[in-house]
């Protein structure tokens, strides 16, 4: 593997330029993260720069890591990617990141569609109404992790054991996973990364890593999909989704 030849061609394929040689106070270090990111893990495994892109910009989104985020954005528009499919992937950061870090994603995105002249707001890509969130959320919930939280949570006092898993089904399988724009596997394998990113929610990893291969995706695509994520989350996070999954995804 030529990393040098590998990184001038996916760098410039991203971003439009060229990767760095000796410009800028720290060329040593841009030299290391950009021969490691785009001349090695950029070729490692069978995803497509769609969806490497996607996970990136899921990453960054859950690390708050807005600059970045900016650069990636263009990256995506640069590889043809839609600007649909980048607004679905932030927005459903929001029940596993939390509003304020994806309204801050969302400005920065929208900064970077505003400067290639896409007209926003974008396409409206909601798919349920006030009068069948639950149905609509559950139908897509159910599937694939039964009733594991509702049953899980029934300890709760009387009018939590009720609302904290209504409120996952509506919010999280509702009002996100059923919008237009993404399908079904992408969405969940973007939650795999999310959650791997987060840190702390092994256990959350676990369920979705099974959602993941449930809703198409293989064992090596999950693979590949964290470790696309692990120069942005580092290896503590990449190992600690590894090893909950392990079963779900040995050879």
């Amino acid at each position: 593997m030529d990393r040098v030849k590998n990184c001038r061609d996916k760098f410039t394929k991203l971003f439009g330029g060229e990767p760095v040689q000796n410009e800028g106070a720290d060329p040593e270090f841009m030299r290391i993260l950009q021969r490691f990111i785009f001349g090695e893990v950029s070729y490692s495994g069978s995803l497509d720069d769609r969806m490497r892109e996607l996970v990136t910009i899921t990453v960054l989104t859950v690390n708050q890591t807005l600059p970045q985020l900016k650069a990636h954005v263009g990256a995506c528009l640069n590889s043809g990617i839609s600007p649909v499919e980048v607004r679905e992937t932030v927005y459903q950061c929001a029940p596993f990141a939390g509003f304020p870090k994806t309204l801050n994603a969302i400005a920065a995105m929208n900064e970077v569609f505003a400067a290639a002249g896409i007209t926003l707001p974008l396409e409206d890509c909601a798919a349920v109404t006030e009068s069948d969130r639950f149905e609509r959320g559950l139908a897509l919930q159910r599937p694939v992790y039964g009733d594991e939280i509702k049953d899980r949570y029934a300890w709760l006092p009387a009018e939590f054991a009720e609302a904290v898993p209504r409120f996952l089904t509506e919010l999280c399988f509702s009002d996100f996973m059923t919008r237009r724009g993404l399908d079904a596997k992408t969405r969940e394998l973007l939650a795999v990364v999310m959650l791997a990113a987060t840190g702390g929610a092994e256990v959350q990893v676990r369920s979705h890593v099974e959602g993941a291969l449930k809703t198409g995706s293989t064992k090596e695509e999950v693979v590949c999909a964290l470790v696309h994520a692990m120069p942005y989350t580092g290896f503590p996070r990449l190992f600690n989704a590894l090893n909950c999954a392990k079963d779900l995804l040995a050879q």
